[in-house]
């Protein structure tokens, strides 16, 4: 798993060809949202701010879009291998074409395997295979009849088989980290994680002219983790910092998230006087079943020293097939969205939508057989602003609001309450360079209540803090100097706290997120003569200091990486060699959940060698 962070705030949702995913396990031992495969991606669109409407249950600082590879017209075919460090080895296949004389029909087959030690000290490696076949229907085409209609129909599957160590990172000591190695393992060394992952649906077009389209979708996501770890529990005893002794369980659980979910909507194009409108009408149906079941004795301890670690004291036990703690989360959901984008004059555009919103949540102690429901609604509106001076300047300024139903439980198996937000942003986008680089430098205030975080006696389940506010200020670059030299850069000023909570002290900072940050990333290719296809790439990355939890009890260091690439590529094949962390330095990523889970080691020094070839 993983998890985004965007303008102050962790766990942003993220999309993947418009439909959300969920975490496995909403309630954080696996934490993160699934992430499947990078094999079939084709972009991945990063949404700040007030996203488009097309996106419900957004988050007040963004979204992530991921968006999959397509079958094409002209036939393609790419091998690909990577190679690298920690006994990396990564083969990939991307093929794709007609199937029929006319063209009509069209494939695409994304197929990928890994496998890797990983840096860190466990027996168990990373192990990884990913299939994903699409096809596409071209059920009508216009024949150079504008008028006429043109229908698509494109189906995909996604299946994912992966197991890989579970890691719970490393712990914290005082104010501060344990000095321990940063590949010291603090679970056993054979703790794993199995993840099956299966993704089927199909997305229908239906242009009714050149001013009108209707789009209609379905998923059905199923999303499975198998775990079993040592783990440790602040209720069990955490770490004893006098002693160097972390108090562990064997952690043994199983967990399922189901998504159906249907969208249709239509957009239209046309005028009222001298305004120009792109609107945009919406339905989205959604069901999400979450179950959680956990086979945790918790009267087995198995205490290790973080110091002087013996791994295998206590043999794991076998899983026993009676179930000692389970929930289940069912999530209803309905909603209903209009966005009118404007163009008044060449200069002046508005964009406003509103949207509606449905759920409801019935939470099941499995053990227990008691149920409780939550309904919940809310409108959440949107409204953009765009100036635009001179050819080269826009001046831009929105507001948005957000409602995101929680997938997490309470100590006491209640669903939480949703999340809902709101948030304005003003800036200046300018293209300088006669349009080849683009820079934009924008200020963001945004608001969320019952932020769902980590229960801190027992991160299993967790609580909702009252209110969590992010502002601050972005400048980001991106586009070519001189031909052949390509650049992209980024620097945040991000002041994120807790502004009110009866748990939490308010004007406590926000885990995982620095004041200050920036990076670079700068590559050339030369364009001509006997190196031509040879290029060059260097970047950096630098990250503040966090905090490691929201009580502020303990702080992670700033960093900074150096990252670089060579590449050479003549007609159908490329070579490159990426080297990441390039002086080793020793650094943690991420927002920790507790002291004890959570906090990740960044990658070593790694070196990546790829070669790709297509016909």
């Amino acid at each position: 798993g993983f998890q985004v962070n965007l303008r102050g705030f962790e766990g942003v949702p993220v999309f993947r060809d418009g439909f959300r995913l969920y975490s496995p396990n909403g309630n954080g031992d696996a934490a993160g949202q699934n992430f499947p495969e990078i094999a079939n991606i084709e972009r991945i669109e990063v949404l700040r701010g007030p996203a488009s409407a097309l996106f419900g249950q957004i988050d007040p600082g963004g979204a992530v879009n991921v968006v999959t590879k397509k079958p094409l017209e002209t036939p393609f075919a790419e091998v690909a291998l990577q190679v690298g460090s920690d006994g990396l080895l990564r083969p990939r296949v991307d093929v794709s074409g007609p199937l029929s004389e006319n063209g009509d029909l069209l494939y695409r087959l994304n197929a990928v395997y890994l496998n890797e030690d990983g840096f860190r000290d466990f027996d168990q490696d990373i192990e990884r295979f990913f299939v994903s076949p699409s096809l596409t229907w071209q059920i009508s085409d216009s024949q150079g009849d504008s008028s006429a209609s043109r229908t698509d129909l494109n189906l995909q599957l996604e299946y994912l088989d992966e197991e890989r160590p579970l890691d719970t990172g490393l712990v914290a000591f005082g104010d501060g980290l344990a000095d321990i190695p940063q590949d010291r393992v603090l679970g056993e060394l054979d703790d794993e994680i199995s993840s099956d992952y299966f993704s089927a649906g199909y997305t229908l077009e239906h242009r009714f002219s050149d001013n009108w389209k209707l789009r209609n979708a379905f998923r059905y996501i199923r999303d499975a983790d198998d775990i079993s770890a040592a783990l440790s529990f602040p209720f069990i005893g955490g770490l004893d910092e006098a002693t160097g002794t972390l108090n562990r369980v064997f952690g043994e659980q199983e967990v399922v998230n189901t998504t159906y979910a249907l969208q249709t909507n239509t957009v239209g194009e046309f005028s009222t006087g001298p305004i120009d409108h792109r609107l945009l009408l919406g339905l989205d149906l959604a069901r999400y079943e979450l179950k959680s079941e956990s086979f945790t004795d918790f009267s087995l301890r198995i205490p290790i020293n973080i110091f002087d670690p013996v791994y295998g004291a206590v043999a794991r036990p076998e899983r026993s097939d009676e179930i000692l703690s389970g929930d289940t989360i069912d999530t209803d959901s309905l909603r209903i969205y209009v966005q009118d984008q404007m163009q008044i004059t060449d200069e002046l555009s508005l964009v406003a939508g509103i949207s509606y919103e449905t759920t409801e949540q019935t939470s099941t102690d499995l053990i227990d057989e008691t149920e409780s429901e939550q309904n919940e609604d809310a409108f959440t509106p949107l409204i953009g602003l765009v100036y635009q001076p001179l050819d080269n300047l826009s001046l831009y300024a929105n507001y948005s609001q957000s409602f995101l139903p929680n997938s997490a439980i309470t100590i006491a198996g209640y669903p939480l309450e949703p999340e809902e937000g709101e948030g304005f942003e003003v800036g200046i986008k300018a293209e300088l360079l006669d349009r080849r680089l683009l820079a934009t430098l924008a200020y963001f205030d945004l608001t969320k209540q019952n932020v769902a975080t980590a229960d801190p006696t027992n991160p299993r389940f967790s609580v909702a803090t009252g209110e969590q506010q992010s502002q601050g200020i972005e400048l980001d670059i991106i586009g070519e100097i001189l031909p052949g030299w390509n650049i992209i850069g980024s620097y945040a000023y991000i002041d994120a706290e807790v502004s009110e909570d009866n748990r939490v002290d308010p004007g406590n900072r926000l885990p995982g997120v620095p004041e200050h940050s920036a990076s670079v990333w700068s590559a050339y290719k030369i364009q001509s003569g006997d190196l031509e296809g040879l290029g060059f790439g260097l970047g950096f990355n630098w990250v503040d200091e966090r905090q490691g939890d929201l009580d502020n009890s303990f702080e992670l260091d700033s960093y900074f990486l150096t990252n670089a690439a060579i590449s050479y590529g003549r007609d159908n094949w490329q070579f490159a060699l990426n080297f990441k962390n390039l002086f080793d330095v020793s650094f943690v990523t991420g927002a920790p959940r507790t002291r004890t889970r959570g906090i990740e080691p960044g990658e070593p020094l790694t070196v990546v060698g790829s070669f790709s070839y297509r016909f």
